[in-house]
């Protein structure tokens, strides 16, 4: 997380500013106000396919140029002034940004740290239990959302809470079974780093179902996510059935191993994809994956899974985590 401004002002109760979430397909941008009881309101709201525009700053300056305060969401992780992501389309610096969209004060923060900070906002009829009981975390949280990356982060208890980022998309992708152990042979042909990110967004969809085409000796019939999650809706094709069933399988294995090493009292899956596929997710192996951890299975037996809808979580965590550190006293 970082800013770029000059001399900054506080922002005020009830005052509007920009909020956005950006990843590597959409940008949501929002004019909101965080009013005196602490809640978030979206005053104006509006989606953007980043590849239509040649930069951050431009989405930004045609949503609200001259804005006083904007914070931004997005995919990635700062090293100095520069975003280090492989899934967005442009390049972007913190300072650079700011400047071209007529900003004055520019906070940025990473897209699923933002989503962390939006969880005492979410919406109980918004929420679905996957798996484990159904109650409420004491502890901490752990957020997880493949969409065209793959998001991760950790919200731990206090006053205020603290958000970890995490970059748990790239460490390296585990197998549970023999046909797993073969996809991630087939995939290390081509990158000799085959992390979670290979698999589990939705280009890793497209990268699955290419690999166990290959390790069938067919031709791959599909060319998208969005054709291969529907010909495996639609049980119309084998290869691109098993990408699924091995993604939600992969995702429960993951998500079991990411609870168990930051003692996560729930976890909430956030991204874009698995809402899109609900009904198959429910009835996959992730719930087995994700219990399926030796001596430590009844414990992950009794930490809860939800499944949350994205929607406008990232752009309005973003406006309370910007509140939180900027705001007036």
């Amino acid at each position: 997380m970082a800013d770029a401004a000059p001399a900054r002002s506080p922002l005020r109760h009830a005052q509007p500013f920009l909020a956005a979430d950006v990843g590597g397909t959409h940008a949501r941008l929002g004019r909101v106000r965080i009013d005196r009881d602490g809640r978030v309101s979206v005053l104006d709201y509006r989606r953007y396919a980043c590849a239509e525009h040649p930069s951050l700053a431009a989405i930004l300056r045609d949503f609200a140029q001259g804005a006083e305060h904007a914070v931004v969401a997005i995919a990635g992780r700062l090293d100095g002034d520069v975003l280090v992501n492989s899934n967005l389309p442009w390049p972007v610096s913190l300072e650079r940004t700011r400047r071209e969209a007529g900003v004055r004060h520019l906070g940025l923060l990473n897209d699923f740290e933002a989503v962390a900070c939006a969880m005492p906002y979410l919406d109980p009829g918004a929420i679905t239990r996957v798996c484990g009981p159904a109650r409420s975390a004491e502890g901490p949280v752990l957020v997880l959302g493949p969409g065209t990356g793959f998001g991760a982060s950790l919200r731990l208890p206090g006053a205020p809470p603290r958000v970890l980022a995490s970059e748990a998309g790239h460490a390296a992708l585990a197998a549970g079974t023999g046909r797993e152990l073969a996809l991630v042979g087939q995939l290390l042909r081509q990158w000799p780093h085959v992390d979670n990110e290979r698999v589990l967004s939705g280009p890793g969809l497209r990268n699955a179902y290419r690999a166990l085409c290959a390790l069938d000796g067919v031709a791959p019939r599909l060319d998208t996510p969005e054709a291969i999650a529907a010909a495996a809706l639609a049980r119309s094709d084998a290869q691109a059935l098993e990408a699924l069933q091995l993604f939600c399988a992969l995702l429960g294995s993951l998500a079991g191993d990411l609870a168990l090493a930051f003692g996560a009292d729930a976890v909430y899956l956030a991204g874009g994809i698995p809402a899109q596929i609900k009904p198959f997710l429910l009835e996959s192996d992730f719930a087995a994956r994700f219990r399926n951890k030796g001596v430590l299975s009844e414990v992950l037996a009794r930490v809860p899974v939800w499944l949350a809808e994205h929607g406008q979580l990232g752009l309005v965590g973003a406006a309370a985590w910007y509140f939180e550190h900027y705001g007036e006293r």
